[in-house]
């Protein structure tokens, strides 16, 4: 009598050796007894398309997928969820037992599910939401709001051309902000997003004046490193709700864990305890 095989999934990336996702990947397939194994993999852009092709014949059954590989991935793919197709990027890939590749996107589902866990109160639809960065991140957020009702989202960019790509895509609910008048676009804003690298270890400061804050705004931060930002300081002194960036990892992790090892794993304070006790 044969055994089934051990399952396996990893995250594909390059650098990839910063990522808390094994840790989190590795901690729910302890805590709920699977025989499985988690494994991050440097894999250059120019392997990427023979990897997809090697990994499901070891016994992968999905990968997640970080920079810089999350549009060459979408590319690659056979099936493509529309939320995938909308952003232009995936995050996690099954690999299908005929051998297909099927994308999609789980980024703003994890930033959803953070507010909605963080913050139960937060109503996406009671103004004007304001996001501060254009690149991958922001185009998941914005799809996201957008499916929850939020009519107008502002957005700003040290880069004003890739803030007006966004609204070439997304259209005329998103107003594009020049960055030297940032702080403008958060007068009457309900819904504050930081999806810009400013602000992590090792990265610049965010300098955007928070005078026009109203203390009704929600404030989140997708960098999670550290854990409260200057943003988010500053935020809860001016009595805004703060939600860190931690819960979106979680989160968006959570669609691909259960695809792949067939349990849906809960996101609580032992998950989140874990995850930042490294």
């Amino acid at each position: 009598m044969s055994l089934p095989k051990i399952p396996l999934a990893g995250v594909i990336g390059s650098p990839i050796a910063h990522s808390l996702s094994p840790r989190l990947h590795g901690y729910w397939l302890s805590r709920y007894g699977i025989k499985g194994h988690y494994i991050p993999m440097d894999i250059a852009p120019d392997d990427l398309a023979e990897t997809l092709r090697t990994l499901p014949k070891l016994g992968f059954r999905g990968v997640n997928v970080t920079v810089p590989h999350k549009e060459a991935a979408l590319r690659l793919a056979d099936i493509v969820t529309d939320r995938a197709a909308l952003i232009g990027a995936v995050n996690t890939l099954i690999f299908l037992p005929d051998g297909k590749i099927h994308a999609d996107n789980t980024d703003g589902f994890g930033f959803m599910e953070n507010l909605r866990q963080r913050a139960p109160d937060w109503d996406p639809k009671s103004g004007p939401a304001a996001l501060i960065g254009a690149g991958g991140a922001a185009r998941a957020v914005i799809a996201a709001l957008s499916d929850a009702g939020v009519t107008e989202i502002r957005i700003t960019n040290r880069t004003r051309a890739r803030a007006e790509a966004l609204r070439q895509d997304f259209g005329a609910k998103v107003v594009v902000h020049d960055w030297l008048q940032a702080g403008n676009m958060l007068d009457d804003a309900t819904t504050v997003v930081n999806t810009s690298s400013l602000g992590m270890v090792g990265k610049p400061d965010l300098r955007i004046p928070l005078d026009g804050l109203s203390p009704k705004a929600l404030v989140t931060d997708l960098v999670y490193n550290p854990l409260e930002t200057t943003l988010l300081r500053e935020a809860r002194a001016a009595g805004c709700t703060v939600v860190d960036g931690l819960g979106m990892l979680l989160h968006q992790a959570a669609p691909g864990f259960e695809r792949w090892f067939g349990q849906r794993p809960e996101i609580d304070d032992a998950t989140r305890s874990f995850v930042l006790n490294q």
